[in-house]
């Protein structure tokens, strides 16, 4: 009951956000594919494939594409609950909608916890965003909770609920410092052993502490090991 009560609570936030409404909102989308492979019990290799496209903005509906990302993270495990990530990813651009392309370098730190049906989980991250013109520093900390709906052990066949709460602080010499704030709720099904699909929502503040644009993201995506 608890874990159906946080799901429906979770969702209502995400209507009422969706419902406020003004003019520098828009409403994207990205479809994913992530494929794992856990090459020993200390490494892990993930390689994942997004498409972006916008489908509301300039208050009109539409669907135009934005992005494609390529990303790969290399994942070891330093004991049970403590892991390293170092990753890479290009985003195209330029021949899509006249954006920048970017090259994308990520360190990351990750702390994990598991409470009887609950898992808590704590990632730093480093990312060196290097576009045409300039560099960008940027820090995120995200708190992610996760938990399978139908019991306390996520079985075959069954459904969970993924959540969390990110800050970001972007920084260059060619722009003042940036705050976002991203809030997450997906809802997957785990299909067999090596397969998974998520379904959910991201709303976004970007640049709150210069002027904020409002982004509401409707995120898909398939998860395989291999």
């Amino acid at each position: 009951m608890f874990y159906i009560k946080a799901s429906i609570t979770i969702v209502a936030c995400f209507i009422g956000l969706q419902l406020f409404s003004q003019e520098n909102f828009e409403t994207l989308g990205e479809t994913g594919l992530a494929i794992n492979h856990k090459v020993n019990s200390d490494y892990k290799i993930n390689f994942s494939f997004r498409s972006r496209y916008y489908l509301y903005q300039d208050n009109t509906f539409n669907f135009e594409n934005r992005q494609l990302d390529v990303v790969h993270f290399s994942t070891l495990n330093l004991d049970y609950n403590h892991s390293i990530s170092i990753g890479v990813q290009y985003r195209t651009r330029e021949s899509i909608d006249g954006g920048n392309n970017e090259l994308r370098l990520t360190q990351q730190f990750n702390h994990t916890k598991k409470n009887l049906a609950l898992r808590f989980g704590h990632r730093i991250r480093f990312e060196q965003r290097i576009l045409d013109d300039l560099t960008i520093l940027r820090s995120r900390y995200r708190f992610a909770l996760d938990f399978p709906l139908n019991g306390e052990k996520l079985d075959v066949g069954e459904s969970y609920l993924v959540s969390a709460m990110e800050a970001l602080l972007s920084k260059s010499q060619k722009m003042k410092p940036e705050l976002d704030h991203r809030t997450t709720a997906q809802i997957g099904w785990l299909f067999s052993e090596k397969l998974k699909f998520q379904f959910g929502l991201e709303y976004r503040f970007e640049a709150f502490n210069i002027q904020t644009k409002e982004k509401l993201f409707i995120l898909t995506s398939l998860i395989l090991k291999i």
